[in-house]
């Protein structure tokens, strides 16, 4: 009885947050911002409820308490620059975090540099040859794909051209050829965002009806 108790609470609640989440169908109101604040609020909150106990305590201060002394000192330079970010909470002391906050961005910044050479560009340009290979099974599909997707890298690389000139009344001086080429490519950038917007509805609606399906199951 009482887990059905709290059930049928987390459902009505479920129930109220998915009407006011919907009431913006309507426009802009008051039920759907506290909807948005309460959702934001409690990501914000789970973020650093996992942040706390599985990144700071397992790989900070567990540490720092159990480790040899000689590791406890490599240990206190991330202590000290989590200190240092927490100063920016004060606009008196914010200063103070610069030093980590650049840090932390430059560590970020070439984590991502190396995570798209050699996590995107480099598997996309062996996937890209791949199709080329005349060990294929069957060459002619295998080259007519390979063909179509250098193709549209191409085209759509030319589309995106930041060589190209604009005029005085904003737009694009080109090539005739380059021109052609990148209205190819504007093709396949439409097919591609068309594509993305119906993967994205359709996830959309497949978790609009598993949460009607979840309402109904609940009342009925």
């Amino acid at each position: 009885m009482p887990n059905l108790s709290v059930d049928l609470i987390a459902g009505l609640v479920g129930f109220i947050l998915t009407v006011m989440v919907l009431s913006y169908l309507i426009g802009d109101n008051p039920l759907f911002r506290i909807a948005t604040y309460i959702f934001v609020g409690v990501s914000a909150g789970y973020v650093a409820m996992v942040i706390w106990s599985q990144v700071l305590v397992p790989s900070l201060f567990k540490p720092l308490g159990s480790a040899p002394w000689p590791e406890r000192g490599l240990y206190l330079i991330p202590l000290f620059l989590f200190v240092l970010m927490l100063m920016k909470v004060s606009p008196r002391l914010s200063w103070l975090g610069g030093p980590a906050v650049g840090y932390v961005a430059g560590v970020g910044a070439a984590v991502a540099i190396g995570g798209a050479l050699l996590g995107t560009i480099l598997p996309q340009i062996s996937a890209a040859a791949e199709p080329f290979s005349l060990k294929s099974a069957n060459l002619i599909a295998s080259l007519l794909n390979g063909t179509l997707l250098l193709l549209g890298t191409v085209t759509t690389l030319a589309y995106f051209h930041f060589g190209a000139r604009r005029k005085m009344d904003g737009s694009v001086r080109r090539n005739a050829l380059i021109n052609i080429v990148a209205w190819i490519g504007q093709l396949f950038v439409a097919i591609t965002f068309g594509v993305l917007f119906a993967g994205v509805y359709s996830a959309a609606l497949t978790a609009l009806i598993e949460r009607i399906n979840s309402l109904i199951a609940l009342f009925f």
